[in-house]
């Protein structure tokens, strides 16, 4: 055949793309491939030498990772593996080896001996470390596991959303309800598997209670002054909910703990769901949902419905419901509203000042919570806005894309082009469109990292908001941006505050702590998902994951207490470590785009089965040719995957595994011909789950999935287990091509919960069309390339897969910090597949030769792949076992026996194409399982089926002996609470949060007329510890004119009656400092009867003498504790004298003075000085 003629402008399209390759020179491979000669000076390859894997990540730093969930991975350097071979002694953890197992090694109760394997070089560097465990993370503070990670399959509409906190209870809003936890039950162990009290996925939780069946619920807030919990749901509706919940340990409790708890009151308050509730600081409840719909519930009406009877909800509902005033109608004047009608999403109340922060996705509007007027308009970057319009970002798109497809218009003064050129062009322009339709079919486009995601109060009185791209915004009361900090690239998900400190959640799983000032003071990775909600109370910091799982993080961490946990729970460890065996059969098989029969099935899988936990498929060539190659791609685009064929393999071996009996299917994944699937033992079906799926394309230019790799990610005994299906490049001499796809693949295999298929409908037309377009242009590749011009796969290099590029535009990369590899961070790591490594060195009939004799072990030394790990070039530090079979490839079809080796014209060399390829973590051969090194795993079968002929390539299969070690969570729960209670150093610690600093206020006794204004002084004592004042009200009554005592209501969350102001209500007091308090008295008339917002009555003044206890309380920066004064004030209707008990409930020193003053001469009132009691609260 002569050498392909390559017009001018069709190799300047080439040397555009890559490096134009060498042109080889036409003799045969063994002479190219001769073994005398050093490997480096003979690899004659069509790509440039990719670097060694070792100068790839620097050995001496630490990457931590956090794949159990529990226990850490660090990139430490492996301690070196000394091992004895054939021809000397092999040193260093950098160096490849061969070991065999010790004698008497049999593992498993029938002592299968492992097989010797062959370990490559390279894994000590970067990525390729062995992960290092530990029984306590040494890089995180230790943390009260309060709801351990529960398995995502046994969560379906059970999974927790949010978390709200009081001093005694932690609450969750799951999607089937609410449950609570009562903080002193913290340390007590779960039931258990088959304890009975809980379902599965709460085995290892703390006892806890749960409500009855609900809507999912949306968001919580907890009102301590009535002891209720309000929730909102999907449905609409607003639920009230005791706190007297209480839960007895396992062992305890009876049939009525278990039983559901039902609401106190309930009723529909939005049409959509209530994506946010507060209660302000005058006790009113406001929520907010869809539309730019904000609500108020007056407080006087909810406390009306809660005095009804349980039997009268029907009732209490329609009260509320009938009460409510719609903010949104309120701001509208001649069909124009103030504010944008998107979705509010949260909404903030703002103690310190009485106001209401309403937060959507790119602005916020600012409500006076005791007028209820709409104050200010601002969008995110802090401008004031008169109206919020915000365009779709739908129709903004759309002119850019008519831009987009003009990309590829010539002009007319160009040079034509040629024909390798438009097919370039074609194809380039068939997968943009197809990603563009994709993009908005699905909805993937891209969106506004401005958007806000958190937002908060804190103490001194500022609002903190974080937004999509990881960016903090910190603003004043009056929506003045005061400054921005940017610690981490992840999107901000949550907030809390403790103290003057600011807890932020990320979509990475890190939790960063920050003072007041928005410096970083501590970080670290608190969960392997994203925290989606933080809050503080009882001593903790609680923090909740995706996945469901609660952790208590110690307000004292980062601190000294940490060591100490860190070191007495390190010493228990033998308390709480349980070791299990499982074995795993992989089975890899290039099937040639052909079907087996059901023997064959039995034969390479079935008939080993029995005695594994865990079956892995992977199969290769399922499907292929351009078309549906062409068709893969634009279906992983819209987020569609698999087909015909391949859901008829996963039947035929669910069926061979009998599967409906002894096995359950977890899962699979499909790109192009490339498939995986996995199935787990019913008896250990409770211990495995969490199945996670990933898609990697290494052909045409990295774009098309005839190459690549298909992987599954899963939790097993709690231990992270990675399993790759691979299909590398082909040809002899396409080495570095194969290490570069393994390197592809290796680095960025992103492993998710697999596609949402429910919004992808609307694209499917257009895909089918586009598809086509895109086919064709694939086609022409497929031609050329089959018809022996290899370099043609070069020019698709510009096309890059929409899929991949989809899920990797939502990670973005931009930062400090290292992006951690998917498949480093395992505790196993398998790949299997067709490698495509062949045999060099030698030819047909040599190997033909070699191979009748079963001289195996020289065969092994013509290996390409043993020769690249020894190298350390692909699959560094990884393991398998020595080969004992005939190579695999290539066959006749339907050939028995090793006569059926390729006997065409082209007479391909055998090889040993097909492999299975693992690591563990171990850092030494034949290491004890421990929670240091907690996944061992041995090889105890390693085979082809060269019986079966169904395909050119042999089924492989690799059993493997895994012995896990994990941890008892429950188990070592109860011993972290032996260490908290038992202690002394700890117990001095919790001691000490208790300090709370010595403060006074200058009256405990406030008289106030119509619009009268008195200064509160409030004195910090201490010389070096600031305090942290907070005003709430105790209860509200009316004086009785018989001057009989009168009973004291509080309002929603200790909120203040309307006719009084307290400004500041919180903040800050430097050491022996001072801070002046306005407590004021505001005119105020009730509305006596309110239906849908609207009053049926006129407004009236109440003219009774009012009564409200404020209470101040005493916090230091990081106290557990406070104290409180307590200080009476009264509003004097008439103009008659008020007297004042001298000595007030809950008060025992008088010591001061008040002063009072008009602070705006529009209001009239008394001025006249008074001189009251003052109070003196020191250390509680």
């Amino acid at each position: 055949m002569d050498a392909p003629v390559i017009e001018e402008e069709d190799e300047a399209a080439l040397a555009s793309l890559v490096p134009v390759p060498p042109r080889h020179k036409k003799h045969s491979y063994s002479v190219q491939f001769d073994h005398d000669k050093p490997l480096h000076q003979i690899r004659n390859h069509s790509l440039d030498e990719v670097p060694r894997s070792t100068t790839l990540g620097n050995a001496a730093a630490a990457v931590y990772f956090d794949s159990s969930d529990d226990e850490f991975s660090t990139g430490g350097l492996i301690p070196g593996i000394t091992e004895t071979v054939s021809d000397g002694v092999v040193n260093g953890g950098e160096d490849y080896a061969v070991v065999a197992p010790p004698p008497n090694a049999g593992v498993g109760e029938d002592a299968v001996e492992p097989l010797p394997e062959f370990i490559g070089a390279g894994g000590g560097a970067g990525i390729f470390k062995v992960p290092v465990r530990a029984a306590v993370h040494p890089g995180r503070p230790p943390c009260l596991e309060l709801r351990p990670h529960p398995l995502r399959e046994t969560q379906t509409g059970r999974f927790l959303r949010n978390i709200a906190c009081t001093e005694t209870q932690l609450w969750a809003g799951q999607e089937n309800g609410v449950r609570v936890w009562s903080l002193e039950d913290a340390y007590v162990a779960g039931c258990g598997v088959g304890g009975g009290q809980v379902q599965r996925g709460d085995e290892d939780t703390t006892p806890f209670r749960e409500s009855v069946a609900t809507s999912p619920t949306m968001c919580l807030v907890p009102d301590l002054s009535n002891k209720l919990l309000w929730s909102g749901h999907k449905d609409g509706k607003i639920r009230a909910w005791k706190m007297d919940q209480e839960q007895q340990p396992c062992e305890e409790a009876s049939d009525d703990d278990s039983e559901p708890f039902k609401e106190r009151i309930s009723w529909l308050a939005h049409r959509g769901p209530v994506n946010s509730i507060v209660i302000s600081s005058y006790g009113d409840m406001w929520s907010c949902s869809e539309g730019g719909v904000i609500k108020i519930w007056p407080w006087d009406t909810l406390e009306k419905s809660l005095l009804l009877k349980p039997a009268e909800k029907h009732m209490a509902a329609l009260l509320v419901e009938r009460s409510a005033i719609d903010l949104r109608t309120q701001v509208t004047v001649n069909g124009t509203c103030n504010i944008s009608s998107s979705e509010v999403k949260f909404l903030l109340n703002d103690s310190v000042r009485a106001k209401v922060w309403a937060v959507q996705s790119l602005s916020f509007s600012i409500w006076d919570a005791r007028s209820k007027d709409l104050l200010k308009v601002l969008n995110v970057d802090g401008q004031v806005e008169c109206r919020v319009d915000v365009l779709p970002i739908q129709d903004q798109q759309g002119g850019d894309d008519e831009t987009k497809l003009k990309f590829f218009s010539a002009s007319k003064k160009e040079k034509p082009q040629g024909f390798l050129q438009r097919s370039r062009n074609a194809i380039m322009g068939a997968a943009g469109a197809v990603r563009r339709v994709a993009t908005r079919s699905a909805g993937g486009f891209a969106e506004d990292t401005r958007k806000t995601e958190a937002i908060v109060l804190a103490v001194d009185g500022t609002i903190w908001t974080g937004n999509m791209s990881g960016q903090i915004v910190q603003w004043d009361g009056n929506g003045s941006r005061l400054r921005d900090v940017n610690h981490h690239h992840k999107p901000v998900l949550c907030f809390c505050t403790f103290g003057d400190r600011i807890y932020v959640g990320y979509a990475s799983g890190y939790i960063q702590v920050l003072d007041s000032d928005g410096k970083l003071m501590a970080s670290w990775v608190s969960h392997n998902e994203p925290v989606i909600k933080l809050a503080a109370g009882g001593g903790f910091v609680f923090s909740l994951a995706t996945h469901g799982g609660v952790r208590g993080w110690y307000v004292t961490s980062p601190g000294p207490m940490d060591n100490i946990i860190r070191t007495e729970l390190s010493h228990k460890e033998a308390l709480y470590a349980r070791q299990d065996n499982v074995r795993i059969l992989i089975g890899t098989w290039n099937v040639g785009q052909g079907r087996a029969s059901h023997g064959a099935l039995m034969s390479w899988l079935g008939s080993v089965s029995s005695d594994v936990g865990i079956v892995v498929v992977g199969l290769q060539e399922v499907d292929m040719g351009a078309g549906f190659l062409a068709m893969s791609a634009a279906k992983e685009t819209v987020g569609l995957e698999g087909s015909v064929v391949g859901q008829w393999w996963i039947d035929a071996i669910g069926k061979a595994l009998d599967e409906k009996n002894t096995f359950e299917r977890m899962g699979s994944r499909q790109l192009a011909g490339l498939l995986i699937s996995l199935w787990a033992r019913k008896k250990i079906r409770t211990h495995v789950g969490d199945l996670d799926v990933a898609a990697v394309p290494c052909g045409f230019g990295r774009a098309i999935g005839n190459k690549g790799g298909v992987g599954l990610r899963i939790r097993v005994y709690d231990r992270i287990m990675c399993f790759v299906n691979c299909h590398l490049a082909a040809h002899l001499e396409a080495v570095n091509r194969r290490n570069a796809d393994f390197n592809h693949i290796f680095r960025l295999m992103v492993f998710s919960k697999g596609q949402n298929l429910s919004n992808t409908a609307a694209g499917m037309v257009l895909f089918l069309i586009l598809s086509c377009s895109l086919g064709f242009s694939t086609y022409l590749f497929w031609l050329l390339y089959s018809s022996g011009f290899p370099w043609a796969l070069s020019l698709a290099a510009g096309v890059s897969t929409t899929a991949y590029t989809l899920k990797t535009t939502t990670n973005p990369t931009t930062g400090t910090e290292e992006v951690k590899s998917d498949l480093a961070a395992a505790d196993l790591i398998a790949f299997f597949g067709d490698f495509n490594y062949r045999l060099f060195g030698i030819t047909y009939d040599e190997a033909r030769d070699l191979i009748s004799q079963r001289s195996f072990d020289w065969l092994r030394e013509r290996d390409q792949l043993r020769q690249e790990m020894k190298a350390g070039k692909v699959f560094q530090g990884m393991r398998e076992a020595l080969i004992t079979f005939p190579p695999t490839y290539k066959f006749d079809k339907n050939r028995p026996g090793l006569g059926g080796y390729d006997s065409g014209e082209k007479k391909r060399i055998p090889a040993w194409c097909d492999r299975v390829i693992y690591r563990d973590t171990q850092a030494s051969p034949f290491s004890e399982s421990n929670l240091q090194c907690p996944v061992v795993s041995s090889v105890i079968m390693y085979e082809a089926c060269m019986d079966v002929i169904e395909s050119d390539h042999k089924p492989v299969r690799c059993k493997f002996h895994a012995t896990i070690a994990h941890v008892d969570k429950s188990v070592r729960r109860q011993e972290l609470g032996n260490i908290i209670r038992t202690n002394e150093k700890i117990r001095s610690i919790f001691e000490d949060l208790k300090f709370v600093p010595e403060t006074t206020v200058s009256t405990n006794n406030i008289i106030l007329q119509s619009q009268d204004t008195v200064i509160l002084t409030i004195t910090n004592a201490s010389t070096t510890s600031k305090a942290l004042f907070s005003i709430l009200c105790g209860g509200v009554t009316f004086v009785k004119d018989d001057g009989e005592d009168s009973d004291y209501t509080p309002r929603g969350s200790f909120g203040l009656p309307r006719w009084l102001e307290v400004t500041p209500a919180a903040g800050i007091i430097s050491p022996e400092g001072t801070v002046d308090v306005k407590v004021h008295h505001e005119d105020f008339q009730t509305m006596e009867e309110c239906v849908d917002g609207i009053p049926q009555s006129w407004w009236c003044e109440d003219t009774r003498d009012k009564e409200a206890i404020l209470l101040v309380n005493i916090r230091g920066s990081c106290s557990t504790t406070w104290t409180s004064h307590s200080i009476k004030v009264r509003h004097c209707y008439s103009a008659r004298v008020c007297l004042l008990e001298s000595k007030p409930k809950h008060l025992t020193k008088n010591l001061g003075g008040s002063r009072r003053y008009q602070t705006d001469k529009s209001r009239h009132g008394s001025t006249r000085p008074r001189t009251e009691d003052s109070v003196s609260r020191g250390k509680g």
